[in-house]
């Protein structure tokens, strides 16, 4: 499976965040044909304002960006794993992912389990549950033989969501983000890299670059394909971009023969 990630810096302008994703994947299709496609966090709309994201809303399967989303999906025959929007359902919303398989067709929905309600270093505040619920459901699906389990961001720092996934079969995780530069610098390689090495599975985290909110908040980008040994195989250097690599799973068979944890677990 070949796995392309793309890294935007998304703004509170929709239209133009759904052009210029919708931009990034035509040409990663063109230059690297790609199976699975990663979006980040908030892809198609991003501020600091709780009032302004549940504004940007979309109640599925009506929305703007999940139209665009299934109709590029089945066009170039791929998995689009769709990052997150704002999900209205009834007077409740939800950081959600839509996943498209390449008939177009959605396969997967999960919303965020675990919402970043934190004081950064730096003197930013977050109250994510101000603005979304949280999820309850782990979710996974397949794409081609390989099954792929669902988080976002601020779930990377906790590991039993991980190891459910694991127990759920998963050989590949995907993670899109929008993680703080404050933060990112100091924890995102080295969560991103222990989940994978904890899990034995190939780790996708795809994050938003740059600032954002009128300048206010800043996200730390680097997204990075990381393999079950924990080691970074493909990286996004700063600012937006893109990068691919080709999953192999004969490895994964490898690492997980060797080292057997998931067979070893005492604890529930």
């Amino acid at each position: 499976m070949k796995v392309s990630l793309v890294q935007m810096n998304s703004q509170d302008d929709k239209s133009a965040n759904l052009k210029m994703a919708k931009a990034m994947i035509e040409k990663v299709v063109a230059e690297e044909q790609p199976d699975l496609i990663v979006l980040p966090e908030y892809y198609a709309f991003l501020d600091g304002s709780p009032a302004a994201m549940r504004d940007s809303a979309e109640t599925f399967p009506n929305g703007e960006s999940y139209r665009l989303m299934s109709g590029l999906a089945e066009k170039h025959g791929i998995t689009l794993h769709a990052g997150s929007v704002c999900e209205r359902d009834g007077d409740d919303y939800f950081n959600a992912t839509i996943v498209f398989g390449p008939d177009g067709r959605q396969i997967a929905h999960y919303r965020k389990i675990h919402l970043f309600d934190v004081d950064a270093p730096g003197g930013v505040s977050y109250r994510e549950s101000n603005m979304v619920s949280r999820g309850q459901d782990v979710v996974t699906y397949k794409a081609g033989d390989a099954t792929v389990g669902c988080a976002i961001c601020y779930d990377i720092r906790f590991p039993e969501l991980f190891r459910k996934l694991r127990d759920a079969g998963a050989d590949v995780i995907v993670l899109p983000a929008a993680f703080t530069l404050m933060t990112g610098k100091d924890h995102w390689e080295l969560l991103a890299r222990a989940r994978a090495a904890e899990t034995q599975t190939w780790f996708l985290a795809t994050g938003q670059t740059g600032t954002h909110a009128q300048g206010k908040n800043a996200c730390y980008g680097h997204s990075m394909v990381i393999n079950p040994w924990g080691h970074v195989t493909a990286q996004v250097s700063d600012g937006v971009g893109t990068t691919s690599a080709r999953l192999d799973f004969d490895y994964t068979a490898k690492v997980r023969a060797a080292v057997p944890v998931a067979n070893h677990h005492v604890l529930g």
